[in-house]
C-alpha cells in the first residue's frame, strides 16, 4: 500500500479556515487572546517539518516489524481497515493515558495542555519532541500482528483531524448517542480541565467508550479551567516547548539517589520525594477527605 503523507496537509486549508471563523466569532464577544493564537500557529508551523522526519523514522521501525509479522491482513479487504480502526484508537487511548501517568511522557505532552484557552488553534499547539519520548511504540503492535505500516500511519492522521474539531466551546453537546460513543469538545473540555476533579479523564481519542471501559470517564460537570495546575505564563513558543524537560531537568538534580531520579522520571506528573508537589491522584485525594 502507497503511503499517503498528505492526508494532514490536505486537510490543512480546512482547519485553518474554521479557525479564522472561531477567531472572528471569539473577538466579537472579547474572548480571544490574540497572543494565544500565533504561538499556537507558530508551534503548528514548526511540527509540519519536523513531522515528516519523525515520520520517516517512525516508518522505517514500523517496516523492520512488520517484516517479522505474526500474520498478513491484507489492507485492500474491509475488516482489515476495521481491525485497524480499533486498534489505533485503543492505542491512542493508552498513549495519550500513559502521557499523563509517566512524567517522561508528559514533558513533551504538557505542551499541548499548555494554553489557557479552548479554542480550534490550541489543537495546533503540539510538542515537538513527543516522539523523541517514544510515543510512536504504543502503536508497534499493530505491523507485528500484520498491519502494514502504511495503513498504521493514515490511521493515526485520520485521528489526528477527527480531533481537531474537540477542542471549542462554541459547540456545546452533540445528540446523546453520539456523546455515549465518541469523543466530544464537551469530553475534551473535561481533558483540558485543570480543575482537580477533571485531571487525567477522558483520554479518548475518536471513541469515548475506551474511556468508559477503563474507568477514566467524567461528564462535564461545570465549565473547566484551562491550562496546567502551575501554569508556564509565557507565549514564546520555545519557553513553553521545553518548559517540562527544564523542570525535569531541575528535579533531577535535586537528588543524587537513584531511587528518586527514577521516581521523577516514571512517575506520576507531581510526584516529589519531599512532597513539595503532589499527583493527580494525591490531589484528588485530597479533594474527597
Amino acid at each position: 500500500m502507497k503511503v499517503d503523507n498528505s492526508i494532514v496537509l490536505n486537510a490543512i486549508p480546512a482547519l485553518v479556515i474554521l479557525i479564522v471563523a472561531e477567531g472572528i466569532y471569539l473577538a466579537k464577544e472579547r474572548k480571544h487572546n490574540t497572543s494565544d493564537l500565533l504561538t499556537n500557529l507558530i508551534i503548528g508551523l514548526v511540527s509540519i517539518p519536523l513531522s515528516f522526519i519523525t515520520k520517516g523514522v517512525v516508518l522505517y521501525t514500523y517496516s523492520l516489524l512488520y517484516e517479522v509479522r505474526l500474520f498478513t491482513l491484507p489492507s485492500n479487504v474491509w475488516y482489515t481497515w476495521v481491525v485497524c480502526f480499533f486498534a489505533d484508537d485503543f492505542s491512542y487511548y493508552w498513549f495519550h493515558r500513559m502521557s499523563h501517568r509517566i512524567r517522561f511522557l508528559w514533558v513533551s505532552h504538557l505542551v499541548h495542555h499548555s494554553s489557557e484557552e479552548f479554542t480550534f488553534s490550541a489543537a495546533m499547539r503540539v510538542p515537538w519532541t513527543s516522539h523523541f519520548t517514544g510515543n510512536f511504540l504504543f502503536w508497534v503492535w499493530m505491523p507485528l500482528i500484520g498491519i502494514e505500516p502504511a495503513l498504521v500511519l493514515l490511521f493515526k492522521s485520520a485521528s489526528v483531524i477527527y480531533q481537531f474539531w474537540m477542542h471549542t466551546e462554541t459547540i456545546n453537546k452533540m445528540p446523546g448517542w453520539f456523546e455515549s460513543v465518541f469523543n466530544t469538545p464537551s469530553h475534551h473540555r473535561v481533558h483540558h480541565g485543570c480543575d482537580v476533579e477533571y485531571l487525567d479523564k477522558n483520554h479518548a481519542g475518536t471513541l469515548i467508550v475506551w474511556d468508559r471501559l477503563f474507568g477514566t470517564y467524567m461528564d462535564e460537570k461545570n465549565k473547566p479551567t484551562y491550562g496546567l495546575t502551575g501554569n508556564i505564563k509565557s507565549f514564546n513558543p520555545l519557553v513553553i516547548e521545553f518548559y517540562g524537560w527544564k523542570e525535569l531537568i531541575r528535579d533531577l538534580k535535586r537528588s543524587a539517589k537513584f531511587y528518586h531520579r527514577f521516581n521523577y522520571l516514571f512517575n506520576a506528573p507531581g510526584w516529589s520525594h519531599d512532597s513539595t508537589s503532589k499527583t493527580a491522584k494525591q490531589l484528588q485525594a485530597d479533594l474527597n477527605n
